[in-house]
């Protein structure tokens, strides 16, 4: 058989179960993939699919986005955009409200430097019925409302509605 052109995608998968000191038989039955397949794809005999990607990706517990960039299925600017996206959105120190509205922005810098905006910040997946424009100079918290600097906001000087 002839190697196809998947880039460095064995080599790499190679390299990556021999970090995680595993076997060839043992990556095979932790994706759920045969042995003979999974050294064919390490050697660039065959092409794997996304599906048999993202289960060897799991198996090594590595990115599937970093493995499909290599075996030519998604773009590298894709793939840093998807992988941005993922890490804002499964921050747990942020709200789902906090969330959309910096993948807001992010989609605004994008556009403004001149990058094709997904649109992945407008679904619904992870968009909160809050809307963003209703951020001000103040935060009231519990004990009162706040100036930007943070410092306690004098009470007449914002009577209370």
């Amino acid at each position: 058989m002839a190697s196809l052109n998947v880039g460095n995608l064995g080599e790499y998968l190679r390299e990556q179960r021999r970090n995680a000191q595993l076997s060839l038989r043992q990556l095979a039955d932790a994706a759920g993939v045969s042995n003979p397949y999974l050294s064919q794809i390490e050697r660039g005999l065959r092409k794997p699919s996304a599906d048999v990607l993202q289960q060897v990706a799991k198996a090594l517990r590595i990115s599937a986005e970093t493995l499909y960039v290599r075996a030519g299925i998604l773009d590298e600017k894709e793939r840093d955009e998807l992988e941005t996206r993922a890490v804002i959105l499964a921050d747990p120190s942020i709200n789902e409200r906090q969330k959309q509205v910096l993948l807001q922005i992010y989609e605004s810098f994008r556009k403004e430097n001149g990058f094709e905006v997904s649109g992945y910040a407008d679904e619904a997946s992870y968009a909160d019925t809050e809307n963003a424009d209703d951020v001000d100079d103040t935060d009231a918290t519990a004990d009162g409302p706040r100036t930007a600097d943070g410092s306690d906001a004098d009470p007449k000087d914002h009577p209370s509605s």
